[in-house]
């Protein structure tokens, strides 16, 4: 089976219910997407309702995924909300139903974020993953490197701390125009000539 993809729904009260409920099943089974199981609707929606808000009143775009009619799958395009980072967006809250796994609907729900953010002309996708998971093998497997690495940034629990891993996908590679800068540890290269 494959996915059917919708974004920018109407986020009506039952949607927002649905998309609670996914969240709830997401974390209660383990998943790394803002909170540590065990989880209840009221701790999900202290998250959820200022997320859904922020994609109702724009920036944030939401993409969702079905199998048949049932909710399975979703990720936010969260805008930077600088102007100097609006060339790329952060996929956040990205997840698959538990018992959805194992079916390929994450690999479909990336591609199709990636598709989406390519079709929107984005130079790139961020994703920020929790260390301790494997997540970060999935990704790279996607063509996301790792650029960077928060040590302990995420408490977990007591004695817990994980590493918060940021991933990067270049959907301009290619492009022409664009030119990038990056910096140096090199003393020589900022000098000049």
């Amino acid at each position: 089976m494959t996915l059917r993809f919708v974004i920018d729904p109407d986020l009506t009260p039952e949607l927002r219910a649905e998309i609670v409920a996914l969240w709830i099943d997401v974390t209660n089974a383990g998943g790394a997407v803002g909170f540590v199981a065990p989880v209840t609707a009221a701790d999900v929606r202290t998250i959820a309702d200022p997320t859904l808000a922020a994609i109702a009143d724009g920036p944030d775009r939401l993409l969702l995924g079905y199998a048949g009619d049932r909710l399975v799958a979703m990720a936010i395009f969260t805008d930077n909300r600088f102007h100097l980072k609006a060339h790329y967006r952060i996929l956040t809250r990205v997840m698959v139903h538990p018992g959805s796994q194992g079916d390929g609907f994450g690999l479909d729900l990336m591609r199709e974020a990636e598709r989406i953010g390519r079709r929107l002309g984005l130079d790139a996708l961020q994703v920020t993953v929790r260390d301790g998971l494997g997540l970060d093998r999935f990704y790279r497997r996607l063509g996301y490197r790792e650029v960077g690495r928060l040590p302990g940034a995420l408490r977990v629990g007591t004695g817990d701390d994980r590493d918060e891993i940021l991933m990067w996908l270049d959907l301009s590679a290619g492009r022409p125009g664009r030119q990038t800068t990056r910096a140096t540890n090199d003393p020589a290269a900022s000098r000049p000539g």
